[in-house]
């Protein structure tokens, strides 16, 4: 607990040198051993006294808050109980960490077609019943991993963003997951390309602050910082697909302002599939989303509480990746086209060949030279089944699945030169009645990608949001914020429940209930 001055209390001093001892600051860019790494909130006008401090207790400034009087700094642990005495600090807290909440595997759903790929999330929150040509009287400002700028379904779009000393050019995306959100929210329509997002018309203006690089995670500092970038450039909507399991003072001081000042945060509740509540999800200043499937069904990786608000698609959700970096398979056998899935690990390859049964993969033989090895799942690791393939002159791989469905699979470190594929069970009993036929593999390099995550389910209310705001925009963020939770698809449980809060987002049902009732109703 803070002390009246609102300073930070021994025991997290204790605690926070403790964590520092045992190494729970690791990580690419974390404070270097026997330091820690806090936010100091201090009074106005006294930044420079309190860096001189910092200097003076052997600290760096890692980050000066951007809109607060606030900064994170590396510290040495020891120093701690000296900086928390300092008039001029009003309190130290633990600069905790904070991810992308999404996971990588592919769908194997189908997205419904329309000329362009339509994902279903798309028809779902009853965005194609909205029109978005007011979408130019909003911002979606996205705190995220970055942007491609040159993606063939996103380059048209009124973007904006902001460069940070840390993770670079707001433009560059290293690791493909705020490509995926900018997607859903404003992938464009445009002749067949591709995809479509929630405002697909190429009106909404976006603002990109570039929270997370290669390495996937940020401090809640950088997630404040960034928030009030967001605020700056004129944001209506924030989205934040991501989260932490830690509370910050600094972060829900930040969003509490904001949401006060007009902007409407939206984060995403978490993929541990538990009642734990995640951050900033779980300040009241933000809401908290949820993820459920095509069928509007609760996914079970989705974090359920009373905070949930909101549930939107998270599930095999289609959307951008830059452009050329992720991989698609295509498998057919005797002319009949089969769903598959790329090994991940295999190269970006196409083989054309007799199939030929390999059985388990588990030794090499001769016989399937010059041919596609269709081998059964079990026994063995996917790489060896590969590499046996590839010893015995294989020219690809298709992996079938022991039990019912399909799967995920990976060579690890191995490396082959040889194609690879994943299928199911069912798909695999039905060629090896084709073998012998010709069997084509592909792995080709795609600009589009299937992900599941409440991270996935963020953009479609933060995208939602802006569209129906955009036909009311003297309604407020507040007023918003409940006629989105009152015309909600109620599911589950009547009213409002742990998993899907007051239901699923809905655009035509709001922009109906605002026209009907006024804001708020």
């Amino acid at each position: 607990m803070a002390s009246k001055h609102n300073r930070v209390s021994r025991p997290l001093a204790t605690c926070l040198a403790a964590l520092a001892a045992a190494g729970v600051f690791s990580g690419a860019h974390a404070a270097p051993p026997d330091t820690v790494r806090v936010i100091v909130a201090f009074k106005p006008g006294t930044a420079a006294q309190v860096k001189s401090a910092v200097s003076a207790a052997r600290g760096a400034v890692k980050l000066e808050i951007f809109g607060m009087n606030a900064m994170a700094i590396d510290v040495p642990a020891v120093a701690l109980k000296g900086l928390e005495n300092n008039p001029n600090v009003q309190y130290i807290e633990e600069d905790v960490v904070r991810r992308p909440f999404a996971l990588t595997t592919p769908s194997t759903g189908t997205p419904y077609a329309a000329g362009q790929l339509v994902p279903y999330g798309i028809k779902l929150v009853q965005a194609d019943q909205v029109s978005d040509a007011f979408a130019s009287n909003r911002m979606v400002c996205i705190i995220d991993s970055g942007y491609d700028r040159k993606h063939e379904d996103l380059a048209a779009n009124r973007v904006t963003g902001e460069y940070d000393a840390g993770t670079g050019w707001w433009y560059t995306d290293e690791n493909h997951h705020g490509t995926h959100v900018a997607g859903t929210v404003a992938a464009v329509n445009n002749s067949g390309t591709g995809v479509v997002g929630v405002n697909a018309n190429g009106q909404l203006r976006l603002h990109i602050v570039k929270v997370f690089g290669k390495d996937g995670w940020a401090y809640s500092s950088s997630l404040a910082s960034a928030a009030n970038k967001c605020g700056a450039a004129g944001a209506n909507v924030i989205s934040m697909s991501l989260g932490g399991d830690r509370r910050s003072q600094t972060e829900q001081v930040a969003f509490d302002k904001l949401y006060t000042q007009g902007v409407l945060n939206v984060a995403a509740a978490g993929n541990d599939g538990n009642r734990a509540v995640s951050y900033p999800a779980n300040y009241h200043s933000v809401m908290s989303i949820g993820a459920l499937d095509e069928n509007r069904q609760w996914a079970s990786f989705s974090q359920y509480n009373n905070k949930v608000e909101l549930s939107a698609p998270g599930v095999g959700v289609l959307s951008t990746i830059p452009m050329g970096q992720g991989v698609e398979a295509a498998l057919s056998v005797g002319g009949t086209d089969y769903a598959a899935g790329a090994m991940e690990g295999s190269p970006v390859k196409t083989a054309t060949a007799p199939l030929a049964d390999f059985g388990l993969g588990d030794a090499v033989d001769g016989a399937v030279s010059g041919k596609v090895c269709l081998i059964a799942r079990g026994s063995i690791d996917f790489a060896t089944k590969v590499s046996n393939c590839e010893k015995s002159g294989g020219v690809g791989a298709i992996v079938y699945n022991n039990v019912a469905g399909g799967f995920g699979g990976t060579l690890g470190t191995t490396v082959t030169a040889i194609p690879s594929l994943t299928a199911s069970q069912a798909d695999g009993a039905a060629m090896k009645t084709q073998l012998g036929q010709s069997a084509t593999v592909a792995v080709k390099a795609a600009s589009y990608a299937y992900y599941d995550g409440t991270s996935m389910a963020t953009p479609h209310v933060s995208a939602v949001a802006a569209l129906v705001w955009s036909h009311f925009p003297r309604c407020t963020a507040a007023e918003l914020r409940a006629s989105l939770n009152a015309s909600a698809q109620d599911l589950g449980p009547l009213g409002r429940d742990t998993r899907y809060g007051y239901g699923l987002v809905q655009a035509k049902a709001a922009y109906d209930r605002i026209k009907s009732l006024g804001c708020g109703k």
